[in-house]
């Protein structure tokens, strides 16, 4: 498989992630609230970890499903991935995610009177990661970096057992799939959840550039945080998951299918000249070949 192969999974995967996850966030999560019809944390926790199991089951087998630089990284320490595609890999990551930043802004700026029901609080910065006024909870940075890095770390753990060689095969897309949703569940209020520092520099750059640049301006400020501590929590789990492992005992090899017991029979030998050549090959009636003549009964 060519690399590009590779690189253009990624793209397409990370673009995938930001927007059905910001998408959620903007375009349903307070849609139509007077009637009850909006999916709220829960529905936005969902979303994100849908994109990441759907695509992970559709372009996995090509580029291993990353979406994300801080997973790339984190399999990189883990042994995993080659160095040699990691900076490809995170490069195609953010622009897949600057791609569908761009998408989501232009439907903001088109949404002409469904503007009213889109979500207030996301659609300034396109539902970008943040700290202080900027955390849907008014979080410190502390307690934000200290989130990511927690967050981050057993997304490490999740993905990197799910995927192992002794895990049950073809449930790992959805092992982390919902390990992404229950890490939203949890963060969101505090940092509007990165885990992901694609997921953060795509929203945050096109904002500032074709949004609200003001505020735009905040979450580029304050995107250090959510590239530093997601990379760093990956790499604490990639290591913490190497030591969970490190005295377990191999997979266990399955056992050869039994061998089919084949009966040689010999042939049976008529009168009227027939033998047994070397190469020869015996069927019923007397029939065999020699090399490159058959020989049959009376009848030659």
């Amino acid at each position: 498989m060519h690399f590009h192969n590779k690189y253009l999974a990624e793209f397409f995967g990370t673009f995938w992630l930001v927007l059905g996850g910001c998408g959620s966030a903007i375009f349903a999560a307070t849609f139509a609230g007077d009637i009850g019809i909006n999916i709220g944390l829960v529905g936005v926790s969902l979303a994100f970890g849908l994109t990441v199991m759907t695509m992970a089951y559709a372009v996995g087998h090509v580029s291993g499903g990353h979406f994300n630089p801080a997973v790339s990284i984190g399999l990189w320490v883990g042994g995993r991935f080659g160095f040699g595609h990691l900076i490809p890999y995170i490069v195609f990551q953010v622009l897949g995610a600057i791609a569908a930043a761009f998408v989501l802004q232009w439907f903001v700026t088109n949404a002409g009177d469904a503007a009213a029901s889109l979500n207030a609080g996301a659609v300034p910065t396109l539902a970008s990661n943040g700290y202080d006024a900027a955390s849907p909870g008014k979080f410190s940075m502390e307690a934000v970096i200290v989130m990511e890095v927690i967050m981050t770390a057993f997304f490490l753990i999740i993905i990197m057992g799910a995927t192992d060689e002794r895990a049950p095969a073809g449930f790992a897309p959805i092992a982390i799939g919902l390990g992404l949703t229950l890490i939203h569940l949890i963060s969101i209020p505090v940092s509007n959840t990165s885990v992901n520092p694609a997921r953060s520099t795509g929203p945050a750059l096109v904002s500032k550039l074709f949004g609200d640049a003001e505020a735009g301006s905040v979450a580029v400020t304050q995107l250090p945080v959510f590239w530093i501590a997601p990379i760093v929590g990956a790499v604490l789990g990639a290591i913490i998951y190497r030591l969970i492992v490190s005295g377990a005992a191999p997979a266990e090899a399955a056992a050869p299918a039994p061998r089919e017991r084949v009966e040689v029979r010999e042939p049976e030998y008529r009168d009227r000249g027939e033998y047994r050549g070397e190469r020869a090959e015996y069927r019923d009636r007397g029939e065999y070949r020699d090399d490159y003549r058959d020989y049959r009964d009376d009848r030659y």
